[in-house]
């Protein structure tokens, strides 16, 4: 399926592309190896993990409302991932 294959891919996409603002951050301020980066890192890796077992799970009654599901949950947690990425930042 198309739909899962573009899933697994925006799931990827969006959160190496959190994981790499905050290598960019840490790069940018002499600040290599912070607490706060690993710990939005390791949160980021643990999303992941989280949503590609969801997407994985094969005990689902309503497929498309399961993948609806998942790309909420993505959104939801990318944006708390950016909010906590923005106030390092600053």
């Amino acid at each position: 399926m198309a739909s899962i294959r573009d899933l697994k891919k925006d799931v990827n996409f969006v959160l190496g592309d959190i994981i790499e603002a905050v290598y960019l951050w840490e790069a940018g301020s002499d600040k290599k190896d912070s607490e706060e980066g690993t710990v939005i890192i390791d949160k980021a890796i643990n999303v992941f993990d989280e949503l590609m077992a969801k997407i994985h799970q094969k005990d689902v009654d309503n497929h498309k409302a399961h993948f609806k599901n998942i790309r909420n949950l993505l959104e939801e947690k990318a944006t708390a991932l950016v909010q906590e990425f923005n106030k390092l930042s600053n």
